[in-house]
């Protein structure tokens, strides 16, 4: 791992668990593709009800988006409760808000479960409002939450001022369901916990071909090759190699985070004191949180390649001065960045590829939580503890997403100039 692709996260958690490349040839019940939230969660809770479970991983556990992220653990989607509803139908969209507004419990319970040292912080999250237009999007999520009882607060400005240490919000959305966590660090304790349980977990370890072998698949890697009755496909918005279309249904967002070095005591107690992690509502948005020892991370959309590393970080600069002016130009000791995978409706997909293979892909920016729950839904499926009209998402077709190059290079460009322009005169 580099420091531009993991940062802090990967100078902060703790070691991985002992791991080789596939050698040789391997029988098992049921073989995942990608070491990552949903591929974890999947062979853990395969292993827990007994089957024999093998985890592929082409670079490293926690290498994609599971090692990159902002740490929010999340309830529900970033599509308001009544648009997912419209889009998926009265039978898929309450079960999946039901699900997913239940995903921060099943992250925090496997956390203590297995005592998984990954920073949990359960202290809810602000969604911080930008001006009138923010304020009155958050009026509507808080009414449309509201009406599925879920615990969230509308905060006016003195409040939020309050809650997050900074002056320039118009209020906030609390959500007492969510929280945080170091996100690579929880990856690599869902592998230990997975391994703990008996799973195989094979790193550097790319497959290259898969064929259907009677009632069996057969996976080919480059020193190896794996035979299972099922194959998860977990790789999200990563994906290489036979099933790369999970990949190509996606647009990539970049999005990058800086993290300064640890705050004194004064200075961490006036922003977020009661340890939220935080987004606004800017199209495009910015986040910002502290990890246990009290570094400021602050993300935005953006890549740190192609110039962007310079520019971006002088705008964060700005950003943060304008936010914390408290802050004094603190200096950034760590930055990196990731890739989130956008669907063309902003929601996730469950897929089956061919007989026996399936997966969930398209988190949209909301892996932590989704991923978890996902990853023990296919563990539920596979083991006939539910069933496929059961699920919270129907089975639909993969289909490439349309211009994506095009639009991927405009998200690389367009918050490159942005962030040039603004807050600069």
């Amino acid at each position: 791992m580099s420091g531009l692709s993991h940062g802090l996260w990967e100078k902060s958690a703790p070691a991985g668990p002992d791991t080789c490349g596939l050698s040789g040839d391997i029988r098992v019940d049921v073989l995942v593709i990608g070491a990552g939230y949903t591929g974890l969660s999947a062979a853990l809770h395969l292993a827990e009800r007994g089957r024999s479970v093998a985890v592929l991983e082409a670079a490293e556990v926690g290498f994609g988006g599971s090692g990159r992220n902002v740490g929010l653990v999340n309830a529900g989607l970033w599509v308001m409760p009544e648009a997912l509803i419209r889009t998926l139908g009265t039978t898929y969209g309450p079960r999946l808000l039901e699900r997913l507004g239940e995903a921060p419990d099943r992250v925090f319970d496997l956390i203590a479960r297995y005592g998984i040292a990954c920073e949990p912080v359960r202290a809810g999250t602000l969604h911080c409002a930008v001006g009138r237009g923010g304020f009155a999007q958050l009026e509507e999520r808080a009414r449309q939450w509201s009406a599925l009882r879920a615990p969230v607060e509308l905060l006016g400005p003195a409040e939020t001022a309050q809650r997050t240490g900074s002056k320039i919000f118009s209020g906030a959305l609390f959500d007492a369901r969510a929280g945080t966590v170091q996100p690579l660090a929880y990856a690599r304790g869902l592998a230990r916990a997975a391994m703990s349980n008996g799973a195989l977990l094979f790193t550097s370890s790319a497959v290259l071909s898969a064929e259907r072998d009677e009632d069996t698949w057969v996976v080919q890697t480059s020193s190896g090759s794996a035979r299972a009755d099922w194959v998860v496909i977990a790789t999200d918005a990563y994906a290489e190699g036979p099933w790369r279309v999970a990949r190509e249904e996606q647009v990539h967002l970049p999005y990058f985070n800086f993290a300064t070095a640890p705050l004194d005591e004064p200075l961490r107690k006036s922003i977020l004191p009661g340890g939220e992690g935080a987004w606004d509502t800017r199209k495009v948005l910015s986040s910002f949180r502290l990890d246990a020892a009290g570094r400021l991370i602050f993300g935005s959309v953006g890549s740190l390649r192609a110039g962007g590393a310079d520019v971006h970080q002088q705008w964060a600069k700005r950003a943060l001065g304008k936010m914390f002016p408290q802050l004094g130009g603190a200096e950034f000791e760590h930055g990196w960045y990731g890739h989130i995978g956008m669907t063309a409706d902003n929601l996730p997909r469950f897929h089956m590829y061919a007989p026996g293979v399936m997966g969930f892909s398209g988190y949209n920016g909301r892996g932590i939580a989704p991923g978890t729950v996902f990853g023990a839904i296919l563990a539920d499926l596979i083991c006939g503890n539910t069933k496929l009209s059961e699920l919270p998402l129907p089975v639909t077709e993969p289909k490439v997403a349309r211009f994506r190059g095009l639009r991927e290079s405009l998200y690389v460009g367009g918050s490159k100039a942005l962030h040039w322009i603004k807050d600069r005169y």
